[in-house]
């Protein structure tokens, strides 16, 4: 794919100044580094704050009498539930509960549900969405807005400075803080921080007064990767795919007990079977003896020799300082602690099960 067949980001003029190295990443160009690189940015969003442009991801809003009845049959979910301005993590299915996607949902009134979705899979699930509302008074609509995430311990004093106050919510919370925006406590690093989607004619004045203070950086995909990795989220693609279920990807707890058994949504009937029986694959976190990484893809061993498992995400993990990984690993060797063989270029690595996530989470529970 030539850099012109990918998409580009409204802002990318201000991440050039920085001096942004690029890649392709979901069809889009996207920063990767800064100048500091990898390491120095992951530290400072750890210490201070980032700032990431994930406008590869797509707002849909979906709005009218029945947009609860829709996220209800599309996702094992209980929308009706949800109160005002409050957000819940939750599972695009398949027939046969294989996950299409994973979903933030924010109720910002009694007809009114914003989703947020992953870039890879965001034309496929806005045109679910749709199909779904067919036959409902309910609109569904793609917007196009420039999304930033500012992530870290400083980064809600940074926001407020800016002309954004979001002291006032907790985690996965979200509001419309002004016409055409959306803005909610939450993120995707394991730190406190805010996620503000932006009309595409304010967002390059908003970015350049967060970048005015000297506490913030921009931070690239690379260490996005990194952080996520140390705080144990998964991403699509590598944790979660149409090929595993929420029980494999250790997200269950993403499916409200109720529906567990069986429910409205697509994929309620194999859900229920999986949820009756023992679970034959589990998502664990990986640490690896020695310093080198074990990388997405690499097969796993149990001690007999036995094939374990694979390796879904890996890599390096700067605040811990040293490899860490996950894979999907049989149940049975699950437990924290597990010795398994990672095959690393016909050598087998000792890596042991490990508690997720290796760095702690620090959101704003309230």
């Amino acid at each position: 794919m030539s850099d012109t067949d990918n998409k580009v980001l409204p802002l990318k003029k201000l991440h050039e100044e920085a001096g942004a190295r690029f890649g392709v990443f979901a069809g889009w160009s996207m920063p990767i580094t800064y100048p500091p690189g990898v390491l120095k940015e992951h530290l400072h969003a750890r210490a201070s704050a980032g700032l990431f442009d994930i406008s590869h991801m797509k707002l849909i809003l979906l709005e009218g009498p029945d947009a609860a009845s829709v996220l209800r049959a599309a996702c094992p979910l209980e929308p009706e539930k949800l109160a005002d301005h409050h957000s819940k993590y939750t599972l695009l299915l398949n027939d046969d509960a294989g996950i299409l996607d994973d979903l933030i949902v924010t109720r910002l009134g009694a007809d009114r549900f914003m989703v947020v979705a992953n870039a890879a899979t965001a034309e496929q699930d806005a045109r679910i969405l749709a199909e779904f509302a067919g036959g409902w008074n309910c609109a569904v609509t793609p917007l196009d807005r420039v999304f930033l995430a500012v992530q870290g311990p400083e980064a809600i004093d940074i926001l407020a400075k800016a002309g954004l106050d979001l002291n006032g919510l907790s985690f996965m919370q979200g509001i419309e803080p002004r016409p055409g925006w959306f803005a909610s406590r939450s993120g995707y690093t394991g730190e406190d921080g805010g996620e503000v989607a932006i009309p595409s004619d304010e967002a390059e004045t908003f970015a350049r007064k967060l970048l005015s203070d000297s506490r913030i950086q921009w931070i690239g995909l690379a260490a996005r990767d990194s952080l996520r990795l140390e705080a144990g989220l998964c991403l699509y693609g590598h944790e979660m795919n149409p090929e595993v279920d929420p029980i494999s990807a250790g997200l269950i707890w993403a499916i409200p007990k109720s529906l567990r058994a069986g429910g409205p949504y697509r994929g309620a009937a194999r859900m229920a079977e999986l949820a009756a029986n023992p679970p034959v694959q589990s998502r664990v976190g990986l640490k690896p003896e020695g310093r080198q990484p074990v990388r997405e893809g690499t097969e796993l061993f149990a001690e007999d020799g036995s094939r374990a498992g694979i390796v879904t995400s890996g890599g390096f993990g700067p605040s811990v300082g040293y490899p860490v990984a996950m894979g999907r690993v049989r149940a049975t060797l699950s437990a924290d602690g597990t010795l398994l063989f990672a095959e690393v270029r016909g050598n087998r690595i000792p890596v042991r099960v490990h508690p997720l996530p290796f760095f702690p989470h620090r959101h704003h529970k309230g």
